[in-house]
C-alpha cells in the first residue's frame, strides 16, 4: 500500500511551504522555488486522490499487516466480529485526506497521526478481543464441563458417555487365588497330644469372566448402563474326606460356566468441575441373579451337610456361575484435576436382598432346607491417581478396599461367619488407538488373605 508515503509526502510539502517566510517571496529565486513546490504539491494531492480511488473501489484496507506475534495470538480465538468495524475503518482513515483538501489546496493545520499503529485497525481488533474475551470454541448450549478421562483400573469408569453416543465395551477379567486350611477335629489331652482328625485342604481357584458392556449417554451429564457376564471356573481342591479315619489326600476337581448376574445402572454427573475443583458423579447399580447362584449345585453329601452325619468332601460338584442374591449399590466418584495429573476415587454401599425358603441340594436328590439366608453388605472405597504419558497414553495407580459384613441365618449369625476385608493394589494403562477405540489393561494384586492373589482386566471400549 502506497497511501501513507504519499500522505507523508503531502505533509512534508505543507510544512516546507509554510516555513517560508514572508518578506523572502519577492525574490526570483523564492518564487520560482514556491512554483516548483507547489506543482509537486499539486501532483501528490492528485496522485492521492487516484490512491484513494483505487482503495475504495477495491475495497481493501489499508491497515499494516499483523505481526508474527499478533498471528500467533490470533491463532485458537476463532472468527473476529471484525467485518462490520472495516468500512468505519476506512473512513476514518480517509479523514486525514479530506482535511488536506482545503480551499484553494491551502495546507490544513493539527494534521492527525499516521493511522498504522490506530487501535481501529482490523489487525489490531482480534488482538484485543483474544486478550478480553473467549479464547476458543464456546461449548455447546447444555453441556457444562467434561469429567477428563483417566486409565480405568476400577469398576466404574470416571468419564460419561456424550449425548446421544453408545459405547460397547467388550472386555475379559481373570481372577487366581489360593489358599490353605487346616482344621483340628477332635480334643486335646495335653497341648502337644490331638485325639480327632485333622482336615487339611489346599485349594486353587481360577475364574475367568468375558462380559459385554453397553452404554448410553442420554444427555451429557446422565448415562445408562448395561452389563451381560460370562462365567467360567475351575477349583482344584488337595484334601481327605472328613470323618472317614484315612490320611490319604486325594484332589477334587470341579468346575462350571454359564451366564452370570446381568447388572443394570445409571450415572449423574452432579456438578461442572475444573482446574482444582472436582467432579462428583452419583451412581446405582443393580445386580439380579441371572446366573446359577450356590443353592441349584449339587453339594458333594450323601446324607445332610449338617449336623452328626456328614459324610463326602462337603463341595459343590459343579460350581456357581452368579452370587444367588440381588442386589444394589449406590455410590459416589469423584474427580480432581490437579495439573499435570488427576486425582480419583469412589465411595460405595451395597445391599444384599435376603431370601427365604433357601434348600440345598445335595446327592441323590435329597433338598436340605436352610430357610432365610441374608449375606452381609458391603461398604467400599477406592482412591487412585492417573497421569497423561503422552496425548494417547495414561497411567494409573490406586487400591480398592471392601468390608464385606458377617452372614446370617434365619436371622442369627451363622457360627463362624465373620466380617471379611478385601483389599487390592492395582495398577493401569491406557492407549488410545483412534477417536472411537481405547485399549485399556489394568493388574490387581490381593493385600488381604481373603482376596484374590492376582487379577488381569482387559477392555477395548468402542464408541458409535
Amino acid at each position: 500500500m502506497r497511501r501513507i508515503p504519499a500522505l507523508y509526502s503531502v505533509i512534508g510539502a505543507s510544512v516546507a511551504l509554510a516555513c517560508i517566510p514572508a518578506g523572502a517571496q519577492s525574490g526570483p529565486d523564492l518564487l520560482e522555488q514556491l512554483k516548483i513546490m507547489r506543482q509537486q504539491l499539486e501532483d501528490q494531492r492528485a496522485r492521492v486522490d487516484e490512491l484513494e480511488r483505487q482503495l475504495r473501489a477495491s475495497g481493501v484496507s489499508n491497515a499494516a499487516p499483523a505481526s508474527a506475534g499478533q498471528l500467533e495470538r490470533l491463532r485458537g480465538t476463532g472468527p473476529a466480529p471484525v467485518q462490520a468495524s472495516a468500512p468505519a475503518t476506512t473512513a476514518a482513515q480517509a479523514a486525514p485526506l479530506d482535511n488536506l483538501r482545503g480551499a484553494g489546496g491551502a495546507p490544513q493545520q493539527g494534521l492527525p497521526a499516521p493511522v498504522t499503529g490506530s487501535s481501529d485497525t482490523p489487525a489490531q481488533q482480534p488482538v484485543v478481543a483474544s486478550q478480553g474475551g473467549p479464547v476458543g470454541r464456546a461449548p455447546e448450549p447444555g453441556q457444562g464441563a467434561r469429567t477428563p478421562e483417566v486409565a480405568p483400573i476400577f469398576e466404574t469408569p470416571g468419564v460419561l458417555t456424550p449425548r446421544n453416543r453408545l459405547v460397547f465395551e467388550p472386555s475379559v477379567q481373570y481372577g487366581y487365588s489360593s489358599s490353605n486350611r487346616v482344621a483340628l477335629v477332635g480334643y486335646t489331652v495335653i497341648p502337644a497330644l490331638l485325639i480327632g482328625l485333622l482336615d487339611v485342604r489346599e485349594v486353587k481357584r481360577n475364574t475367568t469372566t468375558g462380559a459385554a458392556t453397553f452404554r448410553y449417554g442420554v444427555s451429557n451429564r446422565f448415562e445408562v448402563e448395561g452389563k451381560i457376564p460370562y462365567v467360567y471356573r475351575s477349583d482344584s481342591t488337595v484334601s481327605r474326606e472328613i470323618f472317614t479315619g484315612t490320611a490319604a489326600e486325594r484332589a477334587f476337581e470341579t468346575s462350571g460356566k454359564g451366564i452370570g448376574d446381568i447388572e443394570l445402572g445409571w450415572r449423574y454427573q452432579l456438578n461442572d468441575g475444573g482446574i482444582e475443583k472436582p467432579y462428583y458423579i452419583a451412581g446405582l447399580r443393580f445386580k439380579s441373579r441371572t446366573g446359577r447362584d450356590p443353592f441349584e449345585v449339587v453339594t458333594d453329601c450323601q446324607t445332610r451337610c449338617l449336623g452328626q452325619n456328614v459324610t463326602g468332601t462337603g463341595l459343590p460338584l459343579d460350581l456357581p456361575t452368579g452370587s444367588g442374591f440381588y442386589s444394589l449399590q449406590p455410590s459416589v466418584t469423584w474427580l480432581m484435576p490437579s495439573d499435570p495429573a488427576i486425582f480419583f476415587g469412589t465411595f460405595s454401599y451395597t445391599h444384599n436382598f435376603k431370601r427365604g425358603n433357601v434348600y440345598r441340594t445335595v446327592l441323590n436328590g435329597e433338598r436340605e432346607l436352610l430357610g432365610e439366608i441374608k449375606p452381609g453388605d458391603v461398604f467400599g472405597f477406592n482412591i487412585g491417581m492417573g497421569l497423561a504419558l503422552n496425548e494417547r497414553a495414561s497411567f494409573s495407580i490406586g487400591y480398592d478396599h471392601s468390608s464385606v459384613g458377617r452372614m446370617k441365618q434365619n436371622g442369627q449369625i451363622i457360627p463362624g461367619s465373620v466380617r471379611l476385608q478385601l483389599g487390592t493394589l492395582l495398577l493401569g494403562g491406557s492407549y488410545r488407538i483412534n477417536n472411537k477405540r481405547t485399549l485399556n489393561i489394568s493388574v490387581g494384586a490381593g493385600l488381604t488373605r481373603d482376596t484374590p492373589d492376582v487379577t488381569l482386566m482387559l477392555r477395548m471400549p468402542f464408541a458409535f
